[in-house]
């Protein structure tokens, strides 16, 4: 990707405005879509990105040359164009979103009928292609018009159907949006549940006060963790800008590996129906593994990235996939990932459990202690991959993605990132946190000689 203009990524549209992406290049873009997806309705939602409303515009008079009518949806979260392609029947969504990139980017996420992604091998390439060369194809015989839509409400009841909000526990929760788009949402969701919700960074602002919302970062999470450290709540909830990610910290401020709660939603999911399948990622896997076959699921690996998890779930009708990196996918959701949904189930869990998340977590983490992802910049990662598996015989090797070897007490993944010269790192072990530790010191010591 990237051939004709380097916007392009493997599954989206992401670059510095205007250098890279900017409102010509948006029309050009909407143009390019309706001449490759042939669609009769597109829906289009922005985050709270200050080029997002100017970017929207030009999309839409790009898709409406192109024979396509538009669906403004406004200010919405990512998972709401997913929402809103599927549920009313839309030939196509467009989220115009830059995720957690810094405020200077924008971007776009494509999805065809029914939420099915759009990236590299399913149509993204060619649409790039067309936007560069100008070559949209026979003139289209109509205009399309623009229609304003508010999918709010029709959003909420869907989320509502993922937990029992009659047997919800009034919990003290700490909601931090980090000044991105989930407060709209959660404002509009909060009608109905019992809980009692601290604000924190709630305000919706593209200006990014507090910096750009990705909680994945530790100086991101900071005051959130200060404030739970403080007491009197029963956990915290962080989301990034355009909230298909959220993250959860227990009443102590401690921060949750997103490993960690997959195997939650999994254990969630798999109490209430045990027949039912779930998709993880290589990276870390011994948690969610025993939980599956401990509660009678069955699990099955694919290679991290949203566009190859959609694809695996309904190859395999999951009725969940999850991604260490805080990514959750749900059949419900027509197999897309969701950063509200998790929410709402941890809620629902934790209310049936009686066990504070803290509890829920701490056992798995005591059973399978795992050292988070650790990136390094090397200068070539073929070369430390073939250098690391010859250095660690006998174990059981995987290439799904990148590199893993089981050793009967330890495992670890290595991965080469798909946009820069990073390599990224994870390590497990069962129950033996001091042997983790010291693989991952030895492992890192010979990626970064």
């Amino acid at each position: 990707m990237g051939q004709y203009l380097p916007c392009f990524k493997a599954y989206d549209v992401r670059g510095k405005v205007p250098s890279e992406l900017n409102e010509e290049l948006a029309y050009r873009i909407g143009r390019a879509y309706a001449a490759e997806v042939r669609p009769s309705r597109v829906c289009i939602g922005y985050d709270i990105r200050l080029s997002g409303p100017g970017f929207s515009d030009a999309l839409a008079r790009g898709l409406n040359e192109g024979g396509a009518d538009v669906i403004d949806l406004g200010m919405v979260g990512t998972e709401m164009v997913y929402f809103a392609t599927a549920h009313y029947g839309y030939e196509g969504g467009i989220m115009i979103t830059a995720s957690h990139n810094p405020p200077e980017y924008n971007g776009m996420k494509m999805v065809r009928a029914k939420s099915r992604p759009i990236s590299g091998d399913s149509g993204l390439g060619e649409i790039e292609r067309r936007a560069a060369q100008e070559d949209y194809g026979a003139p289209a015989t109509r205009t399309g018009s623009v229609v304003k839509q508010d999918v709010y409400d029709d959003f909420v009841d869907h989320l509502k159907t993922f937990a029992d909000l009659d047997t919800m526990k009034p919990f003290k929760v700490l909601a931090d949006p980090g000044n991105g788009a989930a407060g709209i949402a959660l404002e509009k969701l909060a009608k109905f549940l019992p809980l009692q919700i601290e604000k924190m960074r709630y305000e919706a602002d593209g200006h990014f006060p507090n910096g750009v919302p990705n909680p994945i970062l530790p100086e991101a999470r900071a005051v959130t963790e200060a404030r739970l450290k403080q007491g009197g709540l029963d956990f915290g909830v962080a989301w990034d800008g355009d909230y298909d990610r959220c993250f959860f910290l227990d009443h102590e401020g401690q921060f949750i590996e997103g490993y960690y709660i997959v195997g939650v939603l999994a254990q969630a999911i798999l109490t209430k129906d045990p027949n039912q399948t779930i998709i993880y990622d290589p990276r870390l896997t011994w948690n969610t593994l025993d939980i599956v076959s401990r509660l009678g699921g069955k699990a099955v690996v694919c290679k991290s990235g949203h566009a190859f998890i959609k694809e695996k779930m309904r190859a395999e009708d999951a009725v969940y996939g999850g991604e260490m990196s805080a990514h959750h996918y749900f059949r419900g959701h027509w197999y897309c990932d969701s950063g509200m949904i998790p929410f709402l189930m941890i809620c629902d869990l934790l209310s049936k459990s009686g066990q504070s998340l803290g509890e829920l977590v701490g056992t798995m983490m005591e059973r399978f202690p795992c050292s988070g992802e650790i990136n390094s910049t090397v200068p070539d990662v073929k070369t430390v991959l073939a250098d690391v598996e010859a250095a660690y015989p006998g174990g059981e090797v995987s290439k799904i993605d990148g590199l893993s070897i089981d050793f009967p007490e330890w495992r670890f993944n290595l991965r080469g990132s798909n946009t820069e010269p990073v390599i990224r790192l994870n390590v497990e072990s069962r129950g033996n946190k001091a042997l983790m530790e010291e693989k991952t010191e030895e492992l890192l010591a010979r990626i970064r000689k």
